[in-house]
C-alpha cells in the first residue's frame, strides 16, 4: 500500500506542478509581465516545486535525514544522469557563459553547502548542521544568481534564457487559470505529504535510513520531470538545453530549497552524507571539465556520466 500511495505522490506532485506552472504563468502574462520573468520566477520555481514540497513537509515532521537526502540526491540525479542521458542520446553543446559562469555558481553553492554543514571540523561544535543563520546565507547567495540570470535575460538580445523555458506560455481564461493554480497548489501539497509519510514507512519496514530514501527513491521521483524534459530535447536536436536544466534545477535544490527548510528548522546532517556532499561537487566538477572540451560534452561522456550515477546507487545501497 505505501508502494501505491508513493507512486499516487509523485503523479500528484508532477501534475501540481505542471497544472500551477500553467495557470500562474497565464495570470502573470494577463498581467503584463515579460515572458522572460515568468519563466525565471513561476516555470522555474515550478519544476523545483516536488523537491520543495517534499523538503519543507518532511523538515515539519522531524523525517530531516529525508530532506536533506532528497536534496542532494536530486542534484547528484541531474548533474549526472539528466545531462549524461541527453549527451548519450546527442552530444550536448555549452555556451560559453554556461561555462564561465553559470557553472562556477553552482560550483560555488555546492562547495558553500559542504562549508556552512561541516561545523565539527570547522567551528569545533559537537553537530553538523544547516542553521537558520546558514540558510540565509544560501538564501543570499540564491538572490544574487536570480539577480545574474535576470540581468542577462534583460541585457540578452535573445529573449530567453539556458536555465529556464520560456516557451510555450499560453494565456487562457481567468477563471481557468486560478483553477490551474488552485489545483496545482493542492496537487503539490497534498503530494508531498503522501511522499514523505509513504517514504519513511518503506524506509522503516526495509530497515533503510530516511536519509537513504531522500538519496534515492525520492531523489529519482521528484527528479522525472528534469529527466524527461532532457530526454525529449535530446531527441528533438534540442540536448543543450539538459545542462541549463541540470544547472537550474541544482542551485535552486542547493540554496533556495536547503536555505528554506533550514531557516524553517535547523538541519542537522549525518558524518556520512559528506561523501555525497563530495560526490556532487566531485560530479559538477567533472560535468565542467567535459563541457569545457571542446565546448560540448560527447556521447562517450555523457555515458560515463551516467555510469557514475549507476556506481554512486550501487556504492550508497551497499553502504547502508
Amino acid at each position: 500500500m505505501d508502494y501505491i500511495i508513493l507512486v499516487l505522490g509523485f503523479t500528484a506532485l508532477i501534475k501540481g506542478a505542471d497544472f500551477f506552472v500553467d495557470g500562474a504563468s497565464s495570470i502573470a502574462k494577463k498581467f503584463g509581465l515579460p515572458s522572460i520573468l515568468i519563466g525565471l520566477t513561476i516555470v522555474a520555481f515550478g519544476t523545483s516545486a516536488p523537491e520543495a514540497a517534499v523538503s519543507i513537509k518532511a523538515v515539519t515532521t522531524d523525517s530531516d535525514g529525508l530532506a536533506v537526502g532528497n536534496i542532494i540526491g536530486s542534484s547528484i540525479f541531474n548533474i549526472l544522469l539528466v545531462v549524461g542521458a541527453a549527451a548519450t542520446i546527442k552530444p550536448v553543446r555549452i555556451k560559453l557563459k554556461t561555462i564561465f559562469k553559470e557553472f562556477p555558481f553552482l560550483l560555488l553553492a555546492s562547495g558553500m553547502l559542504f562549508v556552512l554543514s561541516y561545523d565539527k571540523v570547522l567551528q569545533g561544535t559537537n553537530v553538523n548542521e544547516l542553521s537558520r543563520g546558514d540558510g540565509i546565507v544560501l538564501l543570499s547567495i540564491f538572490l544574487v544568481f536570480i539577480y545574474y540570470i535576470v540581468e542577462m535575460a534583460v541585457f540578452s538580445k535573445e529573449d530567453s534564457t539556458d536555465l529556464v523555458e520560456t516557451d510555450g506560455i499560453e494565456e487562457i481564461a481567468l477563471w481557468k487559470s486560478l483553477i490551474f493554480t488552485g489545483i496545482g497548489l493542492l496537487g503539490i501539497i497534498f503530494g508531498g505529504n503522501f511522499v514523505v509519510t509513504s517514504s519513511s514507512s518503506i524506509a522503516l519496514s526495509l530497515g533503510m535510513s530516511e536519509t537513504l530514501v531522500g538519496l534515492t527513491i525520492v531523489a529519482i521521483g521528484t527528479s522525472l520531470p528534469e529527466l524527461v524534459t532532457s530526454i525529449v530535447a535530446a531527441f528533438k536536436g534540442e540536448s543543450d538545453i539538459a545542462i541549463g536544466n541540470a544547472i537550474g534545477s541544482n542551485m535552486f535544490n542547493i540554496v533556495f530549497i536547503l536555505g528554506i527548510t533550514s531557516v524553517i528548522k535547523p538541519l542537522p546532517i549525518e558524518n556520512k552524507v559528506f561523501f555525497d556532499i563530495f560526490y556532487l561537487i566531485g560530479a559538477t566538477i567533472l560535468t565542467f571539465i567535459f563541457a569545457s572540451t571542446k565546448k560540448q560534452t560527447s556521447r562517450y561522456e555523457g555515458i560515463f556520466l551516467s555510469l557514475a550515477y549507476i556506481g554512486y546507487m550501487i556504492f550508497i545501497l551497499i553502504r547502508n
